[in-house]
């Protein structure tokens, strides 16, 4: 794999990575892989005008790798007002070191069987990617995809994790049939199950629970796959965020041009209100980054959007696209 499709240099060394072919050295050089073609996916549309030829104004990827003193570091790479993608980051890490007890707790309430201990040694590579658009008829997309490895005494006790989901703020149907069917096929390459188990974990998973709505309309989630063996799970995962950029690309092309108002872009800066309320409040990665020592928090929080706005019991008017978006945020239907 070369090192041109990276966005920069590798974290571990570059030379242990092409020798080596555990699964840790495998899982960085893919989530390497997949930060460089998003970002340059991204910016050949937010390089390019109406008519596809290049547009000088067209902001390009901030990028920073970053070191942790306790093990490992990551590469952030962040693009910020720009002509179509007003907060796009796509993020990897990959730390090692001693992961500390209250987030050995938290795998365990979740039935991981993991020693009671002060700390443990513990390996994590994973992608993490939010994408905030400009116009208010392209849904924000967000994908994660991460591998881990927790040790004790002299057992490996290693898990997969991710997902991709989509939260429109102006309702298309047949978009999220698109972006539906997109990570079926996906699914469906490795096992017919995956895709319903998985769309039902994502619709229960990014509940706002004090709104008592999700946070859009879904996709997939997993975490803890351990099956059928090693290998499979790491082609699953790979079919899955291989998926993202024909799952959103298309979209982002047909809407991007589409013109809004004041109602609009309003009623899209409330949904990032509810966006950043999950967030903060109920995701498991981001509390857990938030508990690891040594945490970039720039880069946990990047998440977040560059505006949001509340608005004391804003109800939206019976009929209205905002009215229609609600219902289907309060009670997920089948896209596919």
């Amino acid at each position: 794999m070369s090192s041109d499709h990276f966005m920069a240099e590798t974290i571990s060394d570059s030379e242990h990575l092409k020798a080596s072919k555990d699964m840790r050295s495998r899982f960085e050089l893919f989530v390497m892989k997949t930060q460089g073609d998003v970002c340059k996916a991204l910016e050949e549309v937010e390089t390019k005008d109406e008519s596809g030829e290049s547009a000088a104004e067209g902001k390009r990827f901030r990028v920073d790798r970053w070191l942790r003193k306790e093990g490992g570091g990551g590469i952030t790479c962040i693009l910020q007002n720009g002509k179509h993608f007003e907060k796009a980051g796509v993020n990897i890490s990959v730390v090692h070191g001693e992961l500390p007890e209250a987030a050995i707790q938290q795998m365990r309430s979740r039935g991981k069987q993991l020693m009671d201990a002060k700390s443990l040694p513990f390996f994590a590579a994973g992608i993490s990617c939010v994408i905030h658009p400009v116009n208010p008829h392209v849904p924000t997309i967000h994908f994660n995809y991460r591998y881990f490895e927790v040790k004790q005494g002299n057992e490996t006790i290693w898990w997969f994790g991710g997902g991709t989901d989509l939260t429109p703020y102006i309702l298309n149907h047949e978009d999220c049939k698109h972006f539906h069917k997109t990570l079926k096929k996906a699914c469906d390459e490795h096992n017919k199950e995956f895709y319903p188990k998985f769309k039902k974990w994502c619709d229960d998973y990014f509940f706002v629970k004090h709104r008592d709505e999700r946070r859009g309309v879904g996709g997939i989630f997993f975490d803890d796959v351990d099956y059928p063996d090693q290998e499979k799970a790491f082609a699953f995962v790979k079919s899955c965020a291989n998926a993202v950029i024909p799952s959103y690309l298309p979209i982002v092309k047909r809407n991007i041009h589409k013109g809004y108002g004041y109602d609009e872009r309003n009623w899209q800066l409330l949904r990032r209100g509810r966006y950043v309320e999950f967030n903060l409040i109920y995701d498991r990665g981001t509390k857990f980054g938030l508990m690891t020592p040594g945490a970039r928090y720039e880069s946990i929080l990047m998440s977040l959007p560059l505006m949001a706005r509340w608005e004391y019991c804003h109800t939206p008017e019976e009929g209205s696209h905002q009215y229609e978006l609600l219902k289907i945020l309060k009670n997920p239907i089948e896209w596919v």
